[in-house]
């Protein structure tokens, strides 16, 4: 069950409070603690932000994180997956990843749990394509679907295993299908 808490903070005064787990997300003036994830939706949160940094990361392309708390907007939120961009990833003043991301994610991957609100979701979802994602994924496991959402789009759905998988921009020189999303449940 998605547990809201009362919220009279401002966010300055959110990002101030210590980490819960599972994480809890500042939206439209209420905080919101994220599901608990359970086995599927660990087995493709991992298996996906690996596959996704396999492709990109060697070639400093883009990254993938999981879990990565994104502040912007007016909102803080924390998506399964957030990748960046390799030069729009924040760094520290030693060139490290930085530990604070203050803006949204080029491509923001969000692992439906049981007892979430796949509207809840979704609005998260169109909040990052309206200030600049490239894309956003919402990935059911119980329907094996994929609902891929692209800014000023229809958003589109993909079940069938052998389908390929739209891709941001960065990208587009690789292929992912949706049995390689789901094929993690059974490996």
């Amino acid at each position: 069950m998605l547990k809201i808490l009362k919220a009279t903070l401002s966010l300055e005064e959110f990002l101030t409070l210590p980490e819960t787990k599972p994480a809890s997300e500042y939206i439209q003036g209420k905080i919101i603690q994220k599901p608990m994830p359970q086995g599927k939706h660990s087995a493709i949160q991992m298996e996906l932000g690996t596959t996704i940094n396999t492709i990109v990361r060697p070639q400093k392309i883009a990254r993938a994180f999981p879990e990565l708390r994104c502040t912007f907007a007016g909102r803080s939120i924390v998506p399964d997956l957030a990748v960046f961009v390799w030069d729009r990833i924040p760094r520290d003043d030693n060139g490290a990843v930085a530990n604070v991301f203050p803006w949204t994610p080029d491509w923001i991957i969000e692992i439906l749990s049981p007892e979430q609100s796949q509207t809840k979701v979704i609005k998260k979802i169109l909040h990052s394509l309206n200030h600049g994602s490239q894309m956003g994924w919402l990935i059911d496991p119980n329907e094996q679907t994929i609902f891929v959402y692209l800014p000023q789009q229809q958003p589109a759905f993909f079940e069938d295993g052998l389908e390929i998988l739209p891709l941001p921009d960065f990208m587009q020189e690789s292929q992912l299908t949706v049995g390689d999303v789901f094929g993690c449940l059974w490996d």
